[in-house]
């Protein structure tokens, strides 16, 4: 019975090490583009379907993702390095992997919907084509919730 597990465990071990090496073959020839189209003064270019990412009004708890979806008008791949947004309660979810010129993809917008008041954030995108980020902002309105009827309660304590 040992042994099983011990061919098993090694087995599993060998499929996670081949894999790992299949993904970092991908992001090598990735990387590889990358460079090349680097040196032949092949630029990248993030196009922004909106600046702006308005949840407009909503209530205290209501869904926190928004997207805004964007284009690589380049003609190099387009890494985003980074985004990071203007304080903890707005946290952006961007592709990591390169994205090839002509396509399209989107980044994700959470904000924490249980603050309420006015929304007046931005989230600042740092990617391969230059020194300036790009800026994106948020804006909206959180409302506390509306409060519930109560029955009022008989004198024996029961609702009517």
């Amino acid at each position: 019975m040992k042994h099983i597990f011990a061919i098993l465990f090694l087995f599993c071990l060998s499929a996670g090490v081949l894999m790992a090496q299949e993904k970092d073959a991908n992001n090598e020839s990735m990387i590889k583009e990358v460079v090349m189209a680097e040196k032949s003064g092949d630029q990248p270019a993030m196009e922004l379907a909106s600046k702006t990412v308005d949840y407009g009004e909503i209530t205290k708890g209501s869904d926190p993702l928004r997207s805004v979806k964007f284009t690589n008008t380049g003609n190099a791949p387009l890494i985003i390095k980074h985004a990071k947004g203007s304080c903890g309660c707005t946290v952006p979810n961007w592709p990591k992997e390169p994205i090839l010129p002509g396509e399209t993809s989107e980044i994700e917008i959470r904000y924490d919907t249980k603050r309420v008041g006015p929304i007046r954030k931005t989230v600042r995108i740092t990617t391969n084509e230059g020194d300036q980020p790009h800026i994106l902002q948020i804006k909206g309105l959180v409302k506390a919730e509306a409060p519930q009827e109560t029955l009022p309660k008989k004198e024996n304590g029961l609702t009517e």
